[in-house]
């Protein structure tokens, strides 16, 4: 397999090797400019973390400067989970990359994402239960909702109750069948807003990194 070279924005502590990882992973359309204001209010409150922005994978269907993680064009049933797949072994190499590169546990990583790059964060969480410590998934949707919780990654769901592109019924669904599972999920939905990272919800997902003790902790503590 080819060398990866990473393509987005690097946002590197200035002294000191990084403590924790953050890879923000923006929405269909867009590129890594447009969560580099996410990351700077994580960064204000992690300055010893690293934070990576990649480029979506491939160009965007509709044209323009904007990228994508997978192709929405002629999206059906049958095809979504191999074009998933695929989008998530890419997304797995830089991920490992990257964790060994700057030398970071994967419990010590988190993947943010937004609308399409959400479900990227939440469907790798799926594939690859451990490979990253923590999923903050604003506005998005598990392609099918899994038939097993992660273990050893704490998800943080986030939403708009408005939004009319990605309805907030996905992230009810999600946060229902990962607590039927008995994942260690949280939910944050925030009323009058709609497909967006408001600073509510930037807010809720400060929070919740820095106050939320993974249930496998407790768990593990009781044993």
């Amino acid at each position: 397999m080819a060398e990866h070279i990473f393509r987005g924005i690097e946002l590197l502590p200035s002294s000191a090797r990084p403590k924790q990882l953050f890879i923000l992973l923006h929405g269909v359309g867009t590129n890594s400019a447009d969560m580099a204001p996410l990351a700077s209010q994580f960064r204000a409150v992690y300055p010893e973390a690293a934070f990576l922005i990649p480029e979506g994978t491939f160009p965007f269907d509709g044209g323009g400067e904007g990228r994508q993680w997978f192709s929405l064009s002629g999206l059906t049933e049958e095809n979504c989970p191999a074009r998933i797949a695929e989008a998530i072994q890419v997304l797995y190499t830089l991920v490992r990359q990257s964790q060994d590169r700057l030398n970071i546990l994967p419990s010590d990583t988190a993947l943010v994402g937004f609308s399409q790059g959400a479900i990227m964060a939440l469907e790798f969480s799926a594939a690859h239960d451990g490979r990253i410590g923590r999923v903050l998934a604003f506005s998005g949707r598990y392609t099918k909702l899994p038939e097993k919780a992660p273990e050893l990654t704490t998800v943080h769901l986030f939403h708009g109750e408005n939004d009319n592109i990605m309805p907030v019924e996905h992230t009810y669904a999600a946060y229902e069948r990962l607590s039927e599972l008995q994942g260690d999920v949280t939910i944050d939905i925030a009323s009058s807003v709609g497909h967006g990272i408001d600073t509510f919800l930037v807010e809720c997902a400060i929070h919740r990194l820095q106050t939320c003790i993974p249930l496998r902790s407790w768990k593990w503590a009781l044993t």
